[in-house]
């Protein structure tokens, strides 16, 4: 199987991906882990390039990269939890957390099997790269894809990042909160 230039990038941007989220999830410094995660959404961005989506991309270093990332750091600092290292990093309710990442594995991987978008054809996906100026160009197709009421919509997803937003906030109040 050779490999093109765009399959090495992919690669290697999987692979800095991966070990950082790996960062993310298993730093005992909590501003190296917030690091991490900047480092975690940059490479992501980088994925999203390698699929023509430059809108994503930059909206991904601009609210993520940027804003997110500069909004933990401030929260981390401001609650003072930087400079202590006390504590382990994993729950007592690790089974529980297991549990549900297996579920929820699971219900994605159903899901992307048997969605009638799956990228069986060229011709059945969903490319947003092909879309012409006649069609408004990539920002309004996206847009149409977001909010469309007549053909298949990503309301529903849209709506459940925004629900695991605000529990990932409510989260955060309570972490900073304990004494």
């Amino acid at each position: 199987m050779p490999f093109d230039l765009a399959s090495i990038v992919f690669y290697l941007i999987a692979f800095v991906l991966v070990g950082a989220s790996l960062a993310v999830v298993l730093m005992r410094n909590i501003v190296h882990a917030a690091l991490s995660l900047a480092l975690v959404f940059g490479a992501a961005a980088g994925v999203y390039v390698l699929l023509n989506a430059e809108f994503i991309a930059i909206v991904q270093i601009l609210i993520y990269a940027g804003a997110v990332t500069v909004l933990v750091l401030f929260s981390i600092m401001l609650t003072q939890g930087a400079a202590t290292r006390a504590g382990s990093p994993f729950s007592g309710q690790w089974w529980l957390a297991g549990l549900i990442c297996v579920v929820l594995c699971a219900g994605v991987i159903y899901a992307a099997a048997s969605s009638q978008l799956a990228l069986t054809t060229a011709s059945g996906s969903v490319n947003l790269a092909a879309a012409s100026a006649q069609d408004g160009g990539s920002p309004v197709k996206i847009g149409q894809l977001l909010y469309s009421p007549f053909n298949y919509s990503y309301v529903l997803p849209f709506e459940i990042a925004s629900v695991l937003l605000l529990v990932a906030i409510v989260g955060a109040i309570v972490i900073a909160r304990e004494e």
